[in-house]
């Protein structure tokens, strides 16, 4: 090997081992092919380095969204994409393309989606979670079942102080089914707690099988439930989506299935709250 072969390699070994060092990963995995194209393309030292950055930074977006979205426990992965609009024509689809640009989570906005069990709204919901989360945002999903079942657990564990920090400092905080169960009381002042520390700050989507006007049954307290929805609607959107449940089409089509869900009674804001 001559000299000047001899310097090339050390000179290639301290390369790979600060890359190491700086773990910058994807550079160093593709040095060696970026620098053969950059041989053949005549690139300049500029256009050289521009490359490998950019495909660190690509490497480094990836890893990124992986862990965001394991961090928000979605129940699923689902985009708008994935929506059938023309089974829930109610569900405007401009306007649902409107929210996916972000521009509610910029300003702390919330999003409230109503209507009967399976018509779309966890699914709506999960889908600005994975455009927020494709942003870079950081979002984190939770049921209100789920949340009713650690809240218990954290009195217990007087642990509540930390579950309501936990629970601010997403970007964006789904909570889905709302309705389905009353709140005790501790529960619904934690509630109240938690929309009155992310107001304006950070933005809410909640998915509900009852209308504002029966939000009184949820928290068992009329007085409280006015002044969570006043925090709640004050800068928000509300999706109102009627129809039938998505999840029982192909039975209803067969003529499996009919009487509950053809009943279905609508659910609709109350225009007082708006």
């Amino acid at each position: 090997m001559t000299v000047g072969n001899n310097a090339a390699a050390l000179t290639y070994e301290r390369i790979q081992l600060r890359l190491d060092q700086l773990k910058l990963g994807r550079m160093a995995e593709h040095v060696d092919a970026v620098a053969e194209e950059a041989a053949n393309q005549e690139w300049t030292y500029l256009t050289f380095l521009d490359h490998l950055l950019e495909l660190e930074v690509a490497a480094r977006y990836e890893r990124d969204i992986v862990m965001k979205t394991r961090l928000a426990h979605l129940p699923f992965h689902k985009t708008l994409d994935q929506f059938d609009f023309s089974f829930q024509p109610s569900v405007n689809e401009r306007q649902m393309h409107e929210l996916a640009t972000l521009r509610f989570l910029a300003h702390g906005e919330n999003i409230l989606f109503l209507g009967p069990p399976g018509v779309g709204k966890t699914h709506l919901a999960v889908a600005l979670g994975m455009a927020a989360i494709s942003q870079r945002q950081s979002v984190y999903f939770l049921t209100m079942v789920d949340l009713l079942e650690m809240l218990h657990r954290d009195v217990k564990e007087d642990r509540l102080g930390h579950r309501l920090r936990t629970l601010c400092k997403p970007k964006l905080l789904i909570l889905d089914e709302m309705g389905y169960f009353p709140l005790d009381r501790m529960a619904a002042q934690f509630m109240f707690q938690l929309v009155s520390r992310r107001y304006q700050k950070g933005s809410i989507i909640l998915t509900s099988n009852k209308s504002f006007g029966e939000w009184g049954d949820i928290f068992t307290d009329q007085v409280l439930a006015t002044a969570i929805l006043d925090r709640l609607l004050h800068h928000s959107a509300t999706v109102n989506i009627r129809g039938h449940s998505y999840r029982l089409r192909q039975k209803r089509k067969a003529g499996v299935f009919t009487g509950i869900a053809e009943d279905q009674k609508e659910v609709v804001a109350d225009p007082s709250t708006e």
